[in-house]
């Protein structure tokens, strides 16, 4: 007879997904106090790994009810972090159908965080990880039938941890991206990547717009390696070691050998630049033993800050994002030239701050007044302004590149207009005038009162 833990346990997965990203303490063993000092981001990874790798799940296997349950988590998780959604709740499905065998029903899992810039927001960098694992298997143990699972907590919980917190991480700071990064859980990827093909063919139709895509594949087991695969593409090698040439608390390493095929395949024969984090093969890879005991959740949140970093740079880099042979162009700017703010060496800084959100926090909303008249109106809404700090650290040229509404566009443009210095931008140890854009937000409160950029200025 077949040993089976769902019907145990599919009341509480339901109940669980409902309440989004569940507590991971009933699917592990020996916590103790260790979790006591636990950052947030390390809670938040064992929550993810400890459901996705879950005895319920049955190994996620492509097209089975388990895979089904861990995509419904990914987009409760992805909602929940702010990330707008593209697919529906029940996630975007496909069929796949093999010779003599049976269609089976996989899906995918998407949303995006929009970038700011105006000229770049509807260019995309992809964010992937595959979504199912082996499934289980049978055996025979002294004469009796036992299901084995393939729990896959390192291959591929690990990944989607990484890309839930990463998705957190850039809604939070969306100002900071000029292009848009769209997350998706891959289905069916042991099926020939088909999830990721199903999204570049048929259900994504800007796939023309996307410049690159980050693949993230089993990435608990940090203490043994660190990887980044490129596919040698040569800008993608020089945004992993400028990233790595900054402070981070671990950098990868370049490596020029695929270490472990994934849905940067489906994006390759798409002839889009990807670059796979990995921690690379571990001996419990594609064996029961791949549980969340092996998993260094630690190591974990170290890669994750050096991952953001990079899709930070990614998302807003000047350089041309081609496929295959392609070179690095001399960064040093003619004397009239102006460097986009992310492009500089040293980046403008306003109150020793290189953050655009101390500017917008420190002085714009500080001194912004809501117009009467708007109130009065109930307008509400989003200006995008752009203006270049000159090589003394002024302001200047100041004017909207996206409009709310005239009566907000005016504010917007007279505390920027009236902004104090700026430490200039530098490249190549020269002063450069540099090009910024920043988003003010307008709200208006439903008792009543109004704020700006979430903050009650009136009840």
């Amino acid at each position: 007879m077949k040993i089976s833990y769902r019907a145990a346990a599919s009341a509480a997965l339901a109940m669980s997904v409902l309440l989004a990203c569940p507590a991971y303490s009933q699917y592990r063993d020996g916590a103790g106090y260790a979790g006591l000092y636990d950052s947030e981001t390390v809670t938040a990874f064992k929550e993810h790994v400890g459901y996705l790798s879950a005895a319920a799940l049955e190994g996620r296997k492509a097209g089975s009810a388990g895979e089904k349950d861990a995509a419904a988590y990914m987009y409760s998780c992805l909602k929940g972090y702010g990330v707008d959604m593209l697919s529906p709740e029940e996630g975007d499905m496909f069929g796949i159908s093999a010779d003599g065998a049976d269609t089976l029903t996989s899906r995918n899992v998407a949303g995006f965080v929009q970038g700011y810039d105006p000229e770049l927001r509807d260019r995309y960098i992809v964010v992937g990880a595959r979504l199912d694992n082996l499934g289980t298997n049978s055996m025979t143990v002294d004469g009796q039938p036992v299901e084995q699972i393939y729990y896959g907590a390192n291959g591929n919980a690990s990944g989607l941890a990484m890309m839930a917190e990463l998705a957190g991480k850039v809604a939070t700071n969306s100002i900071l991206f000029r292009r848009s990064v769209i997350f998706v859980a891959f289905g069916a990827s042991s099926e020939t990547y088909a999830g990721a093909w199903y999204f570049l063919n048929r259900s994504f139709s800007d796939s023309g717009n996307i410049d690159a895509m980050i693949n993230l594949d089993m990435l608990g087991t940090g203490d043994r390696g660190f990887y980044a695969y490129t596919a040698s593409n040569p800008v993608l090698n020089a945004i992993v070691s400028s990233v790595s040439a900054e402070l981070q608390p671990v950098q990868p390493e370049l490596v020029t050998y695929e270490i472990y095929p994934s849905d940067n395949r489906a994006f390759y024969a798409k002839e889009i630049p990807s670059v796979t984090f990995t921690t690379g093969r571990y001996p419990e890879h594609n064996t029961p033993k791949d549980t969340w005991s092996i998993i260094d959740f630690g190591m974990m949140e170290r890669e994750l800050e050096y991952i953001y970093n990079f899709t930070e740079a990614l998302a807003n880099t000047g350089l041309e994002l081609a496929f295959g042979e392609s070179s690095v162009p001399d960064p040093k700017p003619a004397d009239d030239d102006v460097v986009a703010y992310y492009d500089c060496d040293q980046r403008p800084m306003f109150l020793n701050s290189p953050d655009p959100r101390q500017f917008l926090e420190k002085w714009v909303y500080q001194y912004l007044k809501y117009p009467k008249e708007a109130v009065r109106n109930g307008i509400q809404g989003r200006v995008v302004v752009d203006f270049i700090i000159d090589k003394s650290g002024n302001v200047t040229d100041v004017h909207v590149t996206r409009s709310a509404d005239p009566l907000l566009d005016a504010e917007a443009l007279r505390v920027i207009s009236a902004s104090p210095k700026w430490r200039p931008g530098r490249m190549n140890g020269e002063k450069v005038r540099t090009s910024m854009s920043v988003p003010v937000e307008f709200r208006l409160e439903k008792n009543g009162g109004f704020g700006i950029n979430g903050r009650l200025l009136k009840k």
